[in-house]
């Protein structure tokens, strides 16, 4: 094995990107790996990237372009390690818009002054700002452009013969429902069995590429069947063969008012898709982003992207799995897929002009479905009406009216949520001998921690914008003991974000045979774990109701491992 020298930095490791720092430790085994990851990814990123870009309303080759210029700056200069970046599907709605108000030079012009608003974030350190966005919300407006993105590709899908699919949901769908009589059925059979491919083999194994395998069969499928179906040749006379050409975005003056607001929504919705992929790869690797460096790299991206044609890009939370299920170990896989998607253009671009638009529309009601977070909708009706209705107004303004305002109005209902949690957590008693007596149970003072057990403590209201400070649990999860004590007592209020963050750090702590125990919980936050369930999550037995009976409960749990370790000797 031929290690590189290990190299000597001086400026602050905060602001350096992962690409640098894994140099330090970087070999050729490594890059083996990354290798693999990265043309793997690369392969599954073709289809996306050029389905993202037709449904946005513009020529599959900007989505390529995107993915090869975006894909390679946000790994090179990124905060993440096996962050994978480029165009997503949270942004076909977005960008649809933009086009239709203000023509391509609008488009590129609000994805610089995006990109511009992400460099900012992250140079002044307000990468964790976006944590002050509930999760209702963030729910909300993801179950919302699901549903815009499903309703967008069913005339592709079906085959319909409609001049022009209007921007408007409802005007969208009745003008699908009054085409239907042209529907066709060989498109049909073809969007179908492109999505069945692709669950197939997400059943069979998460390491196939099951777009790139829909795609191909597709693809081969009309060709040799010689099917009626509309292709990328034919709508879109094939993509160009050969390097994007770099050409300034023009600069309208007169579009800059109008643009602030799309500007501001791209710019937090490529933060938080970007940051929640960057979380989503740290569980999946063990490893911790840094969101500031993160944001900025986005910036740098978002701002280079339009110079060679390309969307607005962000972190995608799928093709950052596949790399990671692929092998990736550094930021280097990332940069390889871009350049695999790079010699696609140069060597095999005029094979794309046989790709059906119907496999293409099959491929993202999979990715609709799958960024949807419906699984989350079950968790979240079991919570307060307040959670529930700051989410069903921010879902329902995300498909009927605007994203920009489904965020604002989604945010000052959260913010209301906020003061009011807030104010409720102020109580005024009497002290008195019952009260005191009552505490003892409570107190640390008196009581021994045992070896095997730890004991943390979450003080004040643990709502959104707070939750990331559960990390001091889980930073350093090798030196835990094998029971994990969360004393509650003083935390006075909890919210949807609060209790999906207790959540996850049970499931991590699970995932390593460690058991998590909870006690002293208050009205509030009892009330609503109770509602949601949570028991299920840590079981029922794991929540007591204050410390010296959450001690006894360690006790008897570490008397079972002993046991079981005995045994198995």
């Amino acid at each position: 094995m031929v290690v590189l020298p290990s190299i000597s930095l001086t400026i602050n490791d905060r602001w350096l990107p992962k690409s640098v720092l894994c140099l330090r430790h970087y070999n050729l085994n490594k890059f083996a790996r990354d290798v693999i990851a990265g043309i793997t990814v690369g392969l599954v990123a073709l289809p996306l990237a050029m389905a993202f870009a037709i449904g946005s309303g513009l020529t599959p080759q900007a989505g390529i372009y995107c993915a090869v210029v975006t894909g390679f700056l946000v790994s090179a200069l990124g905060g993440s390690t096996t962050q994978i970046g480029g165009p997503t599907g949270a942004f076909v709605v977005v960008v649809a818009g933009i086009v239709a108000a203000h023509g391509i030079d609008g488009l590129f012009m609000c994805t610089v002054m995006a990109g511009v608003l992400l460099v900012i974030l992250g140079a002044t350190g307000m990468g964790s700002a976006v944590k002050f966005i509930p999760r209702p919300v963030v729910i909300g407006f993801t179950n919302g452009i699901a549903v815009l993105i499903a309703s967008t590709q069913v005339k592709d899908f079906f085959g319909l013969q409609l001049a022009k699919v209007p921007g408007e949901f409802w005007l969208r769908m009745k003008a699908l429902v009054a085409s239907f009589a042209t529907w066709s059925p060989q498109a049909t059979i073809l969007a179908s069995a492109t999505l069945a491919t692709m669950l197939v083999c997400r059943i069979l194994s998460k390491r196939v590429p099951g777009p790139i395998v829909a795609m191909l069969g597709a693809t081969a499928t009309a060709f040799v069947l010689k099917l009626p179906v509309e292709t990328i040749g034919t709508r879109f006379g094939g993509i160009p063969a050969g390097l994007p050409h770099m050409v300034i975005p023009r600069w309208h003056a007169g579009l800059v008012h109008g643009l602030l607001g799309p500007a501001f929504t791209v710019a937090m919705l490529g933060a938080i898709e970007s940051l929640m992929s960057a979380v989503v790869s740290d569980r999946m690797t063990n490893d911790r982003h840094n969101p500031n460096v993160e944001l900025i790299a986005q910036g740098v991206a978002n701002i280079a992207s339009p110079m060679f044609g390309g969307l607005p890009a962000t972190g995608a939370i799928a093709r950052t799995a596949t790399n990671i299920r692929s092998g990736a170990q550094t930021p280097v896989a990332g940069m390889i897929h871009a350049l695999v998607l790079l010699c696609v253009l140069l060597f095999a671009a005029p094979l794309a002009s046989y790709i059906p638009m119907a496999a293409l529309a099959g491929i993202l009601m999979v990715v609709a479905y799958n960024m949807g977070e419906w699984h989350e909708i079950p968790q979240l009706l079991k919570l307060t009406r307040t959670d529930i209705s700051v989410w069903l107004v921010t879902f329902a303004l995300t498909v009927f009216a605007d994203l920009t305002v489904a965020v604002e109005a989604g945010m000052i209902l959260a913010a209301l949520l906020f003061i009011a949690r807030v104010a409720n957590t102020t109580t005024v008693s009497q002290v008195t001998d019952d009260y005191i007596e009552d505490g003892r149970v409570h107190i640390l003072q008196d009581k021994d921690i045992p070896y095997y057990a730890t004991i943390f403590r979450i003080h004040g209201p643990f709502l959104f914008g707070a939750t990331d400070k559960i990390l001091t649990i889980t930073e350093n999860m090798h030196k835990l003991p094998p029971i994990v004590i969360i004393r509650i007592r003083n935390m006075t209020a909890i919210d949807a974000t609060g209790l999906f963050a207790l959540e996850e750090v049970a499931k991590q702590l699970h995932s390593t045979r460690r058991t998590l125990i909870l006690c002293g919980a208050r009205e509030q936050p009892a009330q609503l774990m109770h509602q949601a369930e949570f028991q299920d999550v840590v079981g029922r037995e794991n929540i007591c109701a204050n410390v010296q009976e959450a001690l006894q409960r360690a006790e008897a749990v570490f008397e079972k491992i002993e046991a079981k370790s005995a045994v198995a000797k």
